[in-house]
């Protein structure tokens, strides 16, 4: 039978691991990227996992002062698409990583 030192010492031992391979998973997350696309392909937006904004395209044909609030939503859509995507990289890719530590699955980790 083990001691509680030796309890206590081995819950910390596997508390780092998992610290370790949750920012391992972290910095997997923002080297991923998603695109949000809307108005057709009119606006992308690149974006990591992680959700960082890495690049916007816009289409010429929407550079017209007249075009200016259709850009402005066709932009917001595209971003939210990114985001939805980010999110949905960025959730299975940590359900890989909870299921490498042994973790039950939908297990809720803090970030």
């Amino acid at each position: 039978m083990k001691s509680m030192e030796e309890m206590i010492k081995a819950a910390q031992q596997a508390a780092e691991t998992i610290q370790k391979q949750m920012n391992e998973a972290q910095n997997k997350l923002d080297a991923l990227e998603v695109e949000g696309v809307s108005g057709g392909g009119l606006v992308k937006i690149r974006a990591s996992a992680k959700g960082r904004v890495i690049g916007v395209a816009i289409d010429d044909s929407l550079l017209a002062p007249s075009e200016k609030g259709m850009l402005e939503d066709l932009v917001a859509a595209a971003f939210n698409d990114a985001r939805t995507k980010a999110d949905e990289v960025a959730g299975a890719e940590l359900a890989k990583a909870q299921s490498g530590m042994g973790l039950p699955p939908g297990f809720k980790l803090p970030f």
